[in-house]
């Protein structure tokens, strides 16, 4: 009867722990939006790019190939998103990553592209 009970509280505090991992259903969602966000390839190509530093416009469009316009409207999506930030330098504007957190993620994954786990 006491392996029973042992069972019965290792499978409740499992449950315990596992809920007080879980973030709010809005924060949950607001991963999943950045995660939604970073994955397409495009605007991967243009993080990985800002890994370096700031860029303008067309040394974005020159590291990550596309035209003007279709950087310009993915560099707007990852701001909306707060993954990038903008400043104004003279006529320039300069992006730069703004959540390094994002960077950290990124270079995870690809390291995880060379394990061979």
């Amino acid at each position: 009867m006491n392996h029973i009970c042992d069972e019965e509280e290792l499978h409740s505090a499992r449950i315990k722990a596992a809920l007080s991992a879980m973030p709010s259903d809005g924060k949950i969602a607001e991963m999943g939006a950045r995660f939604k966000t970073i994955s397409e390839p495009s605007r991967l190509k243009i993080l990985l790019a800002l890994s370096v530093g700031e860029l303008c416009v067309d040394h974005i469009v020159e590291a990550v190939g596309g035209n003007q316009s279709a950087v310009s409207h993915q560099l707007k999506t990852l701001k909306d998103n707060k993954i990038v930030k903008c400043r104004r330098e003279g006529k320039k504007v300069l992006y730069s990553v703004s959540d390094g957190h994002i960077m950290m993620m990124i270079e995870l994954a690809k390291e995880h592209l060379n394990c061979n786990e």
